[in-house]
């Protein structure tokens, strides 16, 4: 097989589970595939409601509120990934595709292990039992996106099988919600994460280009509203 050195390995997006208490990597979901596409949403967290309250206004938001946010933005992403065991005959895969579709719907069903023990705290007769806690979980989309995330959809589409009803294909849609420090306790490694996710995108922003002032606008001047003192 011929061999080029020097084309660079493409950088994969994929899904880290990480220890929150020792931040050691427990598990890499790697996407075979990068998705063609990306859907990112973002909700500011304003302090008023919408529109102004009083003076004829249709809003029952308060004026001194308008431009004040209660934290960081709600950003949700969605994409759609792709499995294939066809494309890497290289690789035995005696149960096709099903590690890697079970890998990824594990991050959202808690193990065996700790539901047996919810069910030992209930006989015993605990009179309150703790929402299942689950590991920290990373998105990565290259060096600038890593960020922690939950999980909200997980649609998957088996398009093929093998013989033994294996699936080999499979085309997945994902759904996450970016964990930010009003969702995470304060001192959780994946508020520090989230907080270094927020300064990248700082650093970015502050070496975006100018547009060229307020002529590039049209509005410049002391004729332009700007302009007027």
């Amino acid at each position: 097989m011929t061999r080029y050195p020097d084309i660079p390995k493409p950088i994969r997006s994929g899904i880290v589970v990480v220890d929150p208490d020792r931040g050691t990597p427990q598990r890499i979901i790697v996407l075979q595939f990068n998705p063609d596409t990306l859907e990112r949403s973002l909700s500011p967290q304003a302090a008023g409601g919408a529109g102004d309250a009083g003076g004829g206004g249709s809003g029952s938001g308060d004026r001194n509120e308008a431009l004040r946010l209660k934290g960081p933005a709600q950003e949700t992403w969605k994409f759609t990934a792709e499995i294939d065991a066809t494309d890497q005959f290289e690789v035995a895969a005696p149960d096709g595709i099903h590690p890697e579709l079970a890998t990824l719907e594990m991050l959202v069903h808690p193990t065996t292990a700790q539901l047996r023990e919810a069910s030992r705290l209930t006989k015993k007769g605990t009179i309150e039992i703790s929402p299942i806690e689950m590991p920290l979980t990373l998105f990565t989309w290259g060096s600038k996106r890593v960020m922690p995330v939950r999980l909200t959809e997980l649609s998957v589409n088996e398009s093929a099988f093998d013989v033994n009803l294996n699936p080999i294909r499979a085309s997945l849609s994902i759904g996450m919600k970016v964990l930010s420090v009003s969702d995470l306790p304060a001192g959780h490694r994946g508020a520090d994460l989230y907080m270094a996710h927020l300064a990248q995108k700082e650093r970015l922003a502050r070496g975006a280009r100018s547009g060229g002032g307020l002529a590039a606008l049209g509005i410049g001047g002391r004729g332009g509203a700007l302009g007027r003192s």
